[in-house]
């Protein structure tokens, strides 16, 4: 069977991938104040991690390109120490371990995001109207 849209096979992938990275910046943003997690440390910075997968069934390398999330994994910097004797997580020193989260880093990567999502959804209309005038070549 031959594929005649497969551009939109590759730009849904990346959309869907895009919103899982939308999805994660979100959540670094939610709990960039939460100095205690479940585990009793503060919330570590999640990334997503992208992977390309050649959508192929026909076993002979050839096909849509697909965008895929791989994993997330958790960034491994050190807490920032905040003095604050008040607060109820703070040690001894009176300091307050709180996740290494810039607000700033989080929503710049989070215009990145919805602009890759927004090039990603204009590929899929773009195709779409070039599909519909394809089929209208036919009833002239």
């Amino acid at each position: 069977m031959i594929q005649t849209l497969t551009g939109i096979d590759s730009s849904a992938s990346a959309l869907a991938a895009e919103r899982i990275r939308m999805e994660v910046i979100t959540e670094n943003i939610a709990n960039a104040n939460t100095t205690r997690g479940i585990d009793g440390r503060p919330y570590q910075r999640q990334q997503v991690v992208f992977e390309k997968a050649l959508a192929n069934a026909t076993g002979l390398g050839t096909g849509p390109e697909k965008v895929e999330v791989s994993k997330i994994v958790k960034d491994q910097s050190p807490p920032r120490l905040v003095y604050d004797p008040g607060h109820p997580d703070a040690n001894a020193d009176g300091m307050v371990a709180y996740p290494n989260i810039s607000i700033h880093n989080e929503m710049a990567d989070l215009i990145v995001a919805s602009r890759a999502f927004e090039a990603n959804l204009a590929v899929v209309k773009n195709a779409r109207v070039m599909a519909q005038q394809t089929l209208s070549i036919g009833k002239h």
